[in-house]
């Protein structure tokens, strides 16, 4: 699967197919597609290993914009709710 040809045709805009990170559920696993933002937290993105083609799974998140919890092949990182909002993703189905 291209992942940069789906992120140039959706132009990294949400629909039924991507989702946001801060809108998957606890345990879902999921393929970033694109990544909404500067260079600056691109960078720092993928500094961290999120970047498109990757598989990430949340671990866990808060209910009112606390920080979100994700697996990054075998690291855990924890990022703020606004940069969960800017990474797209298509969830796995089981």
């Amino acid at each position: 699967m291209d992942y940069a040809l789906i992120a140039r045709k959706n132009k990294g805009e949400i629909n039924m197919a991507n989702i946001d990170l801060a809108q998957m559920g606890t345990g879902q696993s999921g393929t970033v597609v694109a990544m909404q933002g500067g260079r600056g937290i691109t960078a720092k993105l993928e500094a961290l290993g999120i970047r498109p083609g990757v598989v990430i799974t949340k671990v866990s998140g808060q209910i009112m914009r606390g920080p979100v919890i994700i697996r990054v092949g075998n690291t855990q990182v924890a990022i703020g709710f606004g940069m969960a909002r800017r990474i797209i993703v298509v969830v796995e189905t089981s």
